[in-house]
């Protein structure tokens, strides 16, 4: 066994919890689950309880996903989406996380926020705000979006801007707000002086100048230093170019293989790409969806199972499937092979299911039940024992660092794996038994310190804004 294989059995393996602000996330019509209480989303009560249970299970952050626009690609209509709550109705995820913050004193927040959409400018500050009020335990999951309806919606162009093009977009986007967050204010400007009656040394603030393709601004960032400045950035697109923004950018990468040899292979991409721009691979922390079903026996986990099942919806998990890859799986006969098309959604999505394993050609009955629980991910079902057994399987196998683990029903899920699988997990040393101090950042990082150091190009812009101002 070489070293590598011998590093990932000993690696403590880092986990997410997965969820959106919404009744429906990724297991369509399990919300009719008499147990289930994810209807109770526009409750506060809902959002501080989750986070009390997450920071009880040792969870490293809370991963919020978001769309801007609704599923509406099903039968050309938004007619399915609505009747099964396929993530609509929708709040806002960044609303919820001060009140979260105020109930734990470690957990994280992955909030994603569509770039494509967020004027720069005063998303930096909202970020910064967060930041402030979290005592830096805020990331940023970093996203250009994949719906047409969120374009009607949000600027009126009858469709968003090509895959590629929303890439380049981001590159400029991201470019942008690390000046701001980055290079407008030396750290030492805030300088609270009572007896002189100087808050801030106008000094070592300055102007960000910025004329680009897609952007112009001239601005100071409106808020002072946070703890981390820049968020931890996480980011979900597994295509080809997502892989190269990821390579660039990202601390966190969350993708969603429905297999380890999928998985496998998106995950040696990114690291290797990481090492062709100049990061260290391991830099990246490196997170596949999965969905757990943990019960105190393998007959229980299966029981489980089995009554969850009855609560699928397969016309929600097709319309969750069209909105993800583009393609109305309407038109298709249910035992037809998925084919690859290349479209302007998700291309990862499609491709984790066709072209990506070569080996396993699947039906669109298939696929409507495998994301009928979970989403995209595998599903792992079996005594805390048995699950733990897997995760070690697949951390082993594919050099993954951990799970976004989303939920059947909701607290259960949650529930039962920070009171069964974690202290498995735990037993076993591959899993922490106590947080580490300092922010997100550090708890993730553990030696890097609160804010993004070189050769990461969110370092690059503080030092080059500080050499134009000397």
């Amino acid at each position: 066994m070489n070293q590598s294989a011998t590093e990932r059995m000993t690696r403590e393996i880092l986990f997410n919890a997965f969820d959106m602000n919404c009744v429906v996330h990724q297991s369509p019509g399990l919300w009719r689950h008499p147990r289930d209480r994810a209807d109770r989303y526009v409750d506060l009560s809902y959002w501080t309880d989750l986070a009390k249970t997450l920071e009880r299970g040792k969870f490293d952050a809370l991963f919020m996903a978001d769309v801007l626009g609704v599923y509406d690609v099903y039968g050309g209509s938004t007619d399915t989406a609505l009747r099964e709550a396929t993530q609509v109705p929708l709040n806002d995820p960044l609303m919820t996380v001060s009140a979260m913050a105020v109930v734990t004193d470690h957990l994280g927040f992955g909030v994603t926020c569509t770039l494509s959409y967020e004027p720069p400018f005063t998303f930096a500050r909202r970020l910064s705000t967060l930041d402030h009020l979290t005592k830096g335990r805020i990331g940023w999951n970093v996203v250009t979006g994949y719906l047409d309806s969120a374009a009607r919606g949000v600027s009126g162009a009858s469709a968003q801007p090509k895959h590629d093009t929303r890439y380049q977009i981001a590159e400029e986007y991201m470019a942008l707000v690390y000046k701001l967050w980055e290079g407008s204010w030396e750290d030492g400007a805030v300088l609270r002086d009572r007896a002189r009656g100087i808050f801030t040394d106008p000094a070592r603030v300055h102007r960000v100048l910025h004329e680009g393709e897609f952007f112009k601004l001239d601005a100071i960032h409106l808020s002072e230093p946070s703890p981390q400045r820049t968020p931890v950035l996480f980011q979900a697109g597994t295509s080809g170019k997502g892989r190269d923004f990821a390579a660039r950018h990202a601390e966190c990468v969350f993708m969603a293989a429905p297999s380890k040899t999928v998985a496998k292979t998106y995950v040696a991409d990114i690291r290797g790409r990481a090492a062709a721009h100049g990061r260290d691979p391991r830099s990246i922390r490196i997170f596949n969806l999965t969905t757990a079903i943990v019960g105190r026996t393998e007959q229980e986990a299966r029981d489980k199972h089995q009554e969850y099942r009855r609560y699928v919806s397969h016309a929600g998990a097709l319309a969750l499937m069209s909105g993800w890859t583009g393609i109305d799986f309407s038109a298709y006969d249910l035992d037809e092979p998925l084919r690859y098309i290349r479209n302007e959604a998700v291309h990862s999505a499609v491709e984790s299911f066709t072209t990506a394993d070569p080996r396993r050609v699947w039906t669109v009955r298939e696929v409507a039940a495998h994301v009928g629980i979970g989403g995209f991910g595998p599903l792992l079902v079996g005594s805390a024992a048995e699950v733990a057994d897997e995760m070690e399987s697949w951390i082993a196998d594919t050099d993954l660092d951990g799970f976004n683990l989303a939920y059947v029903v909701t607290p259960e899920t949650f529930v039962d794996i920070a009171d069964l699988l974690v202290p498995e997990l735990q037993r076993r040393g591959r899993y922490k038994t106590g947080y580490a101090a300092g922010t997100l950042r550090e708890k993730l990082f553990p030696g890097q310190g609160a804010r993004l150091a070189g050769p990461h190009p969110a370092a690059a812009a503080r030092r080059i804004s500080l050499e134009a101002a000397e």
